[in-house]
């Protein structure tokens, strides 16, 4: 704003002729800090900072991570194992791509590092993320002496958006290594283990990449999306979401079912006569929902990421389906959502918390909503299915229902008989007797 302000007019106006026609990004979003409009100081050292492990260039040297850097090293020279080459001609690698390398982060990270200081530091930092996960995978890293809390400190750290290490460097060191594919497996598991089920087990085949990914919180973000629907473009009235949370689509005789798959985008919603079935994919809440999901929507607000912020408007969805604790317990009992984290009422409110502010895509759940909100208001279903939870609730009163029912039905058929049957040999003969005995 200063050059504007000292400049001429000539140069004011020549500005304006030279802006581009668009923005001009590069094919992957840089490394950047966490924007503006999230960084809030209640807040930030929360979600954003690392806690164990500093990686890159915009946390090192943070205090808290310091007993890390002892633990790189003893992760970068058990790395060393998987390859036929020395920690020289290692670090070489990374230093000959070091001008490459460093446009990989937004130009404020690493103005105050010359070649030789970033080059380290992505190489240590490569080579033990490298070793992390694999020693995780592997379930090593006991051997290592690592305390079970500094553990999974470094876990979350790896998937913070301002602690990341271009995923170029883990290539140029894989690509060195002996077992290249055994450790992309490994990575592959990794970001599995963060998306799936508690106590699933995750398929260790590597998935095949239509493209390299930026960092690792850009290849989680790829692998929790899966394969997306792409969202009906037919013109379609945007009508007010009236529901307002789980218990009340629970009245609407709406049920909560488990989708096929972990991905976000495996949403969908079904009615059948007066029922309806909203199918989400599982989600495990723990410590370290709250730091992943804010840094995921952190890096769809980045500048220069194209995106159609699909995990934003999935937390936004959420957000209008959780607003209490009895929401959360409905999800739980379903087996949609596993709260690791401890009461329902945190649950409810850790989604509350993340969920403030945000922009939503509207378009990609909005047939799912559109067909939500068409079965809420049908008032014969919600009736309905009003009627059978006030009456049916539970298999006693079910039970109490169908006797009354065979009770009413056996007197409507003793009544029929009584009046509408024709009279037996029995009564016949009686009525005769009855007549002879009248005439003497």
């Amino acid at each position: 704003m200063g050059e504007v302000r000292n400049g001429s007019r000539e140069d004011r106006f020549k500005k304006v002729r030279e802006a581009p026609e668009t923005p001009d990004y590069s094919l992957k979003p840089k490394i950047q800090r966490v924007p503006f409009m999230l960084r809030n100081p209640k807040t930030f050292e929360k979600y954003y900072e690392p806690r164990a492990v500093a990686i890159g260039p915009f946390h090192h040297g943070n205090p808290r991570c310091e007993l890390a850097e002892d633990f790189k090293l003893m992760l970068t020279k058990r790395f060393l194992n998987y390859t036929s080459q020395t920690v020289e001609a290692l670090h070489q690698k990374v230093e000959e791509n070091i001008k490459e390398l460093r446009e990989c982060y937004a130009k404020e990270a690493t103005q105050h590092c010359d070649d030789e200081t970033l080059a380290w530091m992505l190489f240590l930092d490569g080579c033990s993320t490298l070793q992390f996960i694999q020693s995780f995978v592997k379930e090593k890293l006991e051997e290592l002496s690592i305390k079970r809390d500094q553990m999974a400190f470094a876990q979350q750290d790896l998937f913070l958006l301002e602690n990341q290490v271009p995923y170029q460097v883990l290539e140029l060191l894989m690509s060195s290594s002996n077992k290249c594919r055994e450790l992309k497996n490994s990575i592959e598991t990794y970001v599995q283990v963060n998306i799936g089920e508690p106590g699933k087990k995750q398929p260790n085949v590597a998935i095949t990449m239509e493209k390299e990914p930026a960092h690792l919180l850009d290849l989680l973000r790829t692998r929790m999306l899966g394969t997306q629907k792409n969202p009906d473009k037919r013109p379609k009235d945007h009508s007010v979401q009236s529901f307002r949370n789980v218990q009340e689509l629970d009245a609407a005789g709406i049920h909560f079912t488990l989708s096929n798959s972990n991905s976000l985008g495996d949403i969908s919603f079904v009615s059948h006569s007066f029922a309806g079935f909203l199918s989400l994919p599982a989600i495990s809440v723990d410590d370290s929902t709250g730091p992943k999901f804010m840094n995921l929507i952190a890096y769809e607000m980045c500048p220069d990421f194209q995106n159609d912020f699909a995990v934003t408007s999935y937390i936004s969805f959420l957000d209008a389906l959780i607003d209490h604790a009895d929401d959360v317990k409905k999800l739980r009992s379903a087996g949609v959502l596993y709260n690791l984290l401890g009461s329902d009422e945190e649950v409810a409110q850790l989604f509350n918390d993340i969920s403030t502010d945000l922009v939503p895509n509207t378009d990609i759940y909005r047939d799912v909503t559109a067909e939500i909100e068409k079965h809420y208001k049908n008032k014969w279903k919600t009736w309905m299915s009003q009627f059978c939870h006030d009456h049916f609730s539970s298999p006693w009163t079910f039970l109490a229902f169908v006797g009354v029912l065979a009770a009413l039905g056996l007197t409507s058929i003793q009544t029929w008989f009584a009046v509408y049957s024709p009279p037996s040999p029995c009564d016949v003969v009686c009525q005769n007797l009855k007549m002879r005995w009248k005439l003497k």
